[in-house]
């Protein structure tokens, strides 16, 4: 593994100069630290996808079969035709460099092919010289160029340095999603063995056992039970959750990440505090324990297979509607792709929250709610006895996941609670061109993030971790918020690197903190076992005294 330069070695490298030579002459740098791993055989084989084979980027074995070029042509052909996007998106760029500045990538590394426009040149390219008489005529004047070996690693190499976060379509005057670009792109590498071996590890783990960490029903249901235990021994609440109960009213689905690894844990304990205080009617699923689905980072077929558990699991549980986690990929899937995978989704209802009787219109398509959407809710209707003052050792910004911000437009929900759980003054913007639909990207997502590429994602993640410094150094921020799995997972080392005064909190996370039970134990700590401000002092005071 690479060593990954201090962040006093890689500003002074990052240079925005246009390169001497054209992009088409310009082969991309393996440098060690940069790039994602192939996937290894034994994932592809147990998801029973094309060529496995051991490839090595360092010794460019590549291991491509033997009519590589012909099956991704035909697969070109193929998206060409069912996705009349891209089509479109190829035939109407007019290189207007409206994208070019608002890529995290580009801005991270300097790279013009992290352009957003130059990035999809190398798909749109070979799009010119095979299907186009412009480009079969003309060749390189057209802007066209063959399909050879240098090209395909072109695309491994850039088509996993974008994070299908859709920030560039934000600001492209044409509306082209660079994403669906990148998606299809990714596609045509797995038709020919080509995947990266952190991504693929997960959806193999996912598909036969359940969740991407690969923990089987009863790793689950340990893991569940643990983080219920903590809750009682820090508040005094039994919190313990069915499931796999049949005739409860909801499902809740929720990220591997919440209930497997700090700082998500917290947020799993959030969760469940939350469902203890309203009395919730719900179960959870062991076979439908993971609402992530890092399948959509490699096909639309792998992403559907994955997926497909949720209804599979609302259905035979009978419950009425689901309820989702804080997770961003899980949330863009479910949201725009699942109900047009698996519907109609006949056999749920239209969700009704069982507290304020509030008809979540929005969710009468797939039948399922998400968290910020249904806690946001209960607080308007003052369901909740909220402390905000349990969270005044937390100066919080917050930083709006690509999938569920821009992809979704969930802004203003995730806010609401945050006003309502923190002390006034102690949440603060970051600055406003890097929020809301404008957001960066933690630099690490879409499946890439690995340990054997940590340059590219403190690259890629550095403009979002130079907001959150900004408001650090300005305001005192101490904690950055977020709705998503990923981002829990990915933040803390950018943050780490970047900015290691600042922790990462789901937002559920500081609901948990501030719930008031009637019969909770006297709190002097958060769920993290720190010290509130405030708590337990005067009793501490008198003791002095004695």
């Amino acid at each position: 593994m690479a060593k990954t330069p201090t962040p006093a070695e890689l500003l002074p490298g990052l240079s925005y100069k246009p390169p001497e030579k054209g992009w088409m002459d310009v082969k991309p740098d393996f440098r060690p630290g940069t790039y994602c791993n192939p996937a290894a055989p034994k994932w592809m084989e147990w998801i029973n996808y094309p060529y496995p084979a051991a490839r090595s980027v360092e010794t460019d074995e590549w291991a491509l079969p033997q009519n590589w070029k012909e099956i991704v042509l035909e697969g070109m052909e193929d998206r060409l035709k069912r996705f009349r996007s891209l089509k479109v998106f190829f035939d109407i760029c007019v290189r207007c460099g409206a994208c070019a500045d608002k890529c995290h990538f580009f801005l991270g590394t300097g790279d013009p092919k992290n352009m957003p426009v130059l990035r999809a040149e190398l798909l749109r390219s070979v799009y010119r010289r095979y299907f186009k008489t412009i480009g079969r005529a003309l060749g390189e004047i057209a802007g066209a160029r063959d399909l050879t070996e240098d090209v395909i690693k072109e695309w491994f190499f850039y088509l996993y340095q974008c994070t299908i976060c859709r920030r560039c379509s934000l600001f492209c005057p044409y509306g082209i999603d660079m994403a669906e670009m990148t998606l299809l792109g990714r596609e045509l590498l797995a038709s020919v063995g080509l995947n990266i071996d952190w991504a693929m590890a997960s959806v193999a783990q996912c598909y036969d056992k359940g969740s991407h960490i690969g923990a089987p029903p009863q790793a689950f249901k340990d893991m569940v039970d643990f983080l219920a235990e903590e809750n009682e021994r820090i508040t005094g609440i039994n919190t313990m959750p069915s499931i796999n109960r049949k005739g409860a009213e909801v499902l809740f689905v929720m990220p591997s990440g919440d209930y497997f690894a700090d700082p998500g844990t917290f947020t799993m304990m959030g969760y469940l505090l939350l469902f203890e205080h309203i009395g919730l009617d719900y179960t959870l699923s062991t076979y439908a324990a993971e609402g992530g689905n890092f399948g959509w980072f490699i096909s639309h077929e792998m992403g559907k297979r994955l997926n497909a558990k949720i209804y599979a699991e609302a259905k035979r549980l009978g419950v009425k509607w689901i309820l989702g986690g804080e997770c961003g990929h899980m949330w863009r899937v479910c949201n725009q792709y699942m109900s047009t995978w698996w519907g109609p989704v006949d056999f749920l209802e239209k969700p009704v929250s069982p507290i304020t009787g509030t008809k979540f219109e929005n969710a009468a398509v797939h039948k399922m709610v998400h968290i910020s959407e249904f806690t946001a809710d209960l607080i308007h209707n003052n369901k909740l006895n909220l402390d905000p003052q349990r969270n005044a050792h937390i100066k919080l910004t917050f930083h709006d996941s690509c999938n569920t911000a821009r992809g979704m437009g969930i802004l203003e929900e995730p806010r609401y609670i945050i006003n309502n759980v923190l002390p006034e003054g102690n949440f603060v913007e970051m600055p406003p061109n890097t929020i809301r639909e404008k957001a960066f990207c933690c630099g690490s997502s879409s499946g890439i993030n690995a340990n054997e590429n940590m340059e590219l994602r403190m690259q890629g993640g550095f403009p979002r971790a130079n907001a959150v410094r900004f408001v650090h150094e300005k305001y005192g921020v101490n904690h950055l918020g977020c709705i998503c799995a990923l981002d829990r997972a990915t933040l803390p080392t950018l943050l780490q690197y970047w900015v290691p005064e600042v922790e990462i909190t789901g937002i559920s996370e500081l609901v948990g903190n501030a719930l008031i039970f009637p019969d909770e134990l006297e709190r002097t700590t958060d769920l993290r076992d720190r010290d509130l401000v405030g708590f337990g002092e005067a009793e501490e005071a008198g003791e002095e005294e004695e």
